[in-house]
């Protein structure tokens, strides 16, 4: 079998077999296929596409490239939620410990932000202490004593992905739907969860700029997961506008722990509890209002606060900051930005604001570069708000200011005030099952 005739195969629209593509990704993993022969089948994929039998190959094909998550030894149905990537997405240090106060075992592999999207690793270890570097006897040990781990993604799984990924990154074809459909649930399948939910953003912050590359993208995604043996559930939600008030690590610590215990932004608390309610459904937990009720009655016992504690603890974090998360890392500056006109806010574009989050050091424009866990974006103001010229709307939080002219300059762009009335996007666009 010859790598060129399997390019030329792809490139002339025809279908390839499992044999051609298990071929291409032990190449891959082994270094036996150079980068630009790998870079032309992704091309060719990228522009011609691939049929559902692919897709599925190609995603079993990169679980089989390392190791895999055993999870057997956990008692239940482990659940596991992915995220496409969003700006102020904090919604899985809420759903954790909110799912496993409610007697679901998560086992979470989370991943670093790179660019404008935040990543939940980075935003568990602005907690100090905090450790994600779990080995696999680790992790489903936390698992089995404290109900849920959140640990960073070891090397050892999918290794395949990690290498085409890197190469996809610097060809332009990270905007094919079959291969980020295969790039994430190659990963959660290798994880070992038994059921699914996929959070797919839909708007200006994530991957998906449209409704219809979204549920192409849920759809794909959710075939995967029943192919493979996984209860799989997608739920659509929107990303024009940042999600909470808070952008940054220990800011969105802060504002999940303010949901946690039964207050903070509305637009968190109702896509976790529609999440949750899917993740509880998936394990056997009841109908949506069953399922729906045991979660608010884990806020309001205190059960779900109780649980981010002992994950925290669990995970060799120090508990008392879940308490007193003024206590968390906190920027030396803090800089207004004004209201530019007097009126209504229409839209707050969330790339432009998860690109200054990441300017005022709360990103990595490179997987290398290190972040400052105390910088971001506090929001006083949102969409259909009313405000005053002068107002102060948002507060930048960072340890230097030399990159607040560009910044400013985004936050200008980003938030668009008029008198024309607001119309309220609705949070949950879809759910595909």
């Amino acid at each position: 079998m010859r790598m060129v005739d399997i390019i030329q195969k792809k490139k002339s629209g025809l279908a390839l077999t499992d044999e051609e593509i298990r071929f291409f990704v032990s190449g891959v993993v082994d270094g036996s296929i150079p980068d630009y022969q790998t870079s032309a089948l992704l091309m060719a994929m990228c522009f011609v596409g691939m049929q559902a039998e692919e897709i599925l190959s190609l995603t079993l094909s990169m679980v089989g490239s390392g190791e895999t998550m055993n999870l057997s030894e956990i008692p239940g149905v482990k659940v596991d939620k992915h995220s496409t990537g969003g700006v102020g997405d904090k919604t899985t240090l809420v759903l954790a410990p909110l799912v496993a106060a409610c007697g679901v075992p998560v086992a979470k592999m989370s991943g670093r932000g790179l660019g404008h999207t935040g990543g939940t690793i980075d935003k568990l270890e602005s907690i100090p202490g905090f450790s994600t570097a779990l080995t696999m006897s680790q992790f489903i040990h936390a698992v089995k004593t404290c109900g849920l781990a959140i640990a960073g993604q070891t090397g050892t799984l999918v290794p395949a992905d990690k290498k085409l990924y890197a190469l996809r990154d610097v060809t332009a074809t990270i905007s094919s739907i079959p291969l980020i459909a295969a790039s994430i649930m190659s990963k959660k399948i290798a994880s070992g969860a038994d059921a699914i939910v996929l959070d797919v953003k839909v708007g200006s912050g994530s991957f998906m700029d449209t409704l219809d590359q979204a549920s192409e993208l849920a759809r794909t995604m959710v075939r995967i997961g029943r192919d493979a043996g996984r209860k799989t559930v997608a739920v659509l939600t929107d990303m024009d506008q940042p999600l909470g008030y808070a952008i940054g690590n220990s800011l969105e610590v802060e504002e999940a722990i303010q949901v946690l215990r039964g207050s903070g932004p509305d637009d968190v608390r109702d896509l976790c509890l529609a999440l949750g309610t899917e993740m509880l459904q998936l394990a056997g937990m009841g109908s949506t209002e069953a399922c729906l009720e045991k979660l608010q009655d884990a806020i309001q016992s205190g059960a779900a606060i109780e649980k981010l504690k002992a994950l925290v603890l669990s995970q060799g974090g120090d508990p008392s900051y879940i308490d007193h998360p003024e206590h968390l890392p906190k920027a030396k500056l803090c800089f207004p930005y004004h209201a530019l006109f007097s009126g209504q806010i229409q839209r707050i574009t969330s790339d432009h604001l998860g690109i200054a989050s990441m300017l005022l050091g709360a990103g990595r424009r490179t997987k290398e570069e290190a972040i400052d866990p105390s910088a971001g974006i506090l929001l006083i103001k949102k969409p259909g708000d009313n405000v005053s010229e002068g107002e102060v709307i948002a507060y930048l939080h960072s340890n230097n200011d030399k990159s607040l002219a560009e910044v400013t300059k985004l936050m200008d762009e980003a938030i668009v005030i008029n008198t024309k009335k607001w119309t309220a996007q609705p949070l949950v666009l879809a759910v595909i099952a």
